[in-house]
């Protein structure tokens, strides 16, 4: 597998200060800022990536399960929703709720939520995070 790459670029103070985030291919580019990440200022932050990657494995990983049982034709929808607290140890990630809305020709609500529990578990981002951020799952199909 190749190794993934993206970059980030500060430039100033903290609070004053302003950067910008790529991906190594740049399919993904966005400035932040202090206001961004810890205010509700123009431009993305560190945590809406995290989220951004998680909701994008999740779905994925989501929809292998999906086929994996059979069913074709689906499409699944996630919002991941990425809470960055003050603790002890100061500012961390920790707890992000993913909500999944999917379509399913065939299933039912209980077997679709069996399905999206297993593909929360498999996600290669779920079990990256899941040590040191709880995860809840809310799923249903459209």
């Amino acid at each position: 597998m190749p190794i993934r790459t993206a970059s980030a670029r500060w430039q100033g103070n903290l609070t004053e200060g302003a950067g910008t985030v790529r991906t190594g291919k740049g399919g993904l580019e966005g400035n932040y800022s202090f206001k961004s990440r810890f205010e509700e200022g123009e431009g993305t932050n560190p945590e809406e990536l995290i989220g951004a990657a998680h909701a994008g494995c999740f779905s994925m990983a989501l929809s292998k399960q999906l086929a994996d049982a059979g069913v074709s034709g689906t499409s699944v929808e996630t919002t991941a929703k990425v809470h960055f607290d003050k603790t002890d140890a100061g500012m961390t990630v920790t707890r992000i709720d993913l909500e999944t809305v999917g379509q399913a020709p065939g299933l039912d609500e209980a077997q679709f939520t069996k399905l999206a529990e297993a593909a929360k578990e498999g996600c290669p981002i779920s079990r990256l995070l899941s040590p040191g951020a709880q995860i809840s799952l809310t799923a249903r199909l459209a």
